[in-house]
């Protein structure tokens, strides 16, 4: 009977031993997939903060080519800023940065879309006109010419004007198109004053400074950029009908600016336009 006892109580030990040997077994097991778990997410982190670095190296690059183009607003750089600030305040969740990764890369091919359509607009005058021809020269196919009722479209009787609801169009009477009293020299002339409408409404703060100089009016500065960009614009010309008369026409607001106000209007347009911006957050 001692025997037996004994042998059981060995017996028992040894399952206990074994017991335990197998718990601190699969507890190291746990640890190691624990520790392979995150590994394996701190690798995935890593690799989607590489993808998110390329998504905005694209978006960078394709902004690049715009830089010096006379429209402060082109580029949304709050926007951008905001996607690479979200990146970094949730860059341990893969599915957040999947999605902001997406959102860099729908930035990017917008923006890319815009530029082809840019270019496409410079170098197709799809209306034939003096104005087109003028809008997309100055703008660089960023500029629309719409030749359309600007009785509708500028809710008033003139001959062209730029909404700032969409300053990137510029609105034409078609009834321009048949008048007798207009010629290309004037059509050209008066593009030039609605194209300082796009800068005005597309540079806002330099345009606040510069605006000041024509008590805040911006037609006569739009004229005076005409005038002041334009070599040999003016705003009264002599339009003939036949070999013995003549219209007078008078285009703009019938202010011509001094020296003064030009040398205002060639420091605004020197310094409208980005600059390339290090998106950061």
């Amino acid at each position: 009977m001692v025997l037996l006892l004994g042998a059981t109580a060995a017996g028992t030990w040894l399952f206990l031993q074994l017991t335990e040997a197998r718990q601190q077994i699969d507890d190291r097991n746990d640890r190691i997939d624990e520790q392979d778990d995150q590994i394996e997410e701190q690798q995935e982190q890593l690799d989607k903060k590489e993808e998110f670095g390329a998504a905005m190296a694209g978006l960078q690059s394709t902004i690049a080519p715009l830089a010096g183009l006379p429209f402060a607003q082109l580029v949304p750089w709050s926007d951008y800023d905001l996607l690479a600030a979200r990146a970094w305040s949730q860059r341990r969740d893969i599915a957040a940065m999947d999605r902001i990764i997406s959102d860099v890369e729908g930035a990017t091919a917008e923006l890319a879309d815009m530029q082809e359509a840019a270019r496409a607009q410079a170098a197709d005058n799809a209306s034939g006109s003096a104005w087109e021809a003028t809008l997309d020269q100055l703008g660089g196919g960023w500029v629309a010419t719409s030749i359309d009722d600007v009785s509708v479209s500028c809710e008033g009787d003139v001959l062209a004007c730029v909404n700032g609801s969409d300053p990137y169009v510029v609105h034409i009477d078609a009834a321009s198109a048949s008048d007798e009293a207009m010629t290309d020299w004037i059509r050209t002339g008066v593009a030039y004053h609605e194209f300082a409408h796009v800068l005005q409404f597309l540079n806002p703060d330099a345009t606040a400074a510069a605006e000041v100089a024509f008590g805040g009016d911006w037609e006569t500065m739009a004229d005076c950029y005409a005038l002041t960009v334009l070599p040999g614009w003016s705003l009264d010309h002599n339009v003939p009908i036949n070999e013995y008369e003549y219209w007078e026409i008078s285009v703009g607001y019938g202010y011509t600016c001094d020296e003064s106000q030009r040398q205002t209007i060639r420091d605004w347009t020197a310094q409208l336009g980005f600059e390339q911006h290090t998106i950061a957050g």
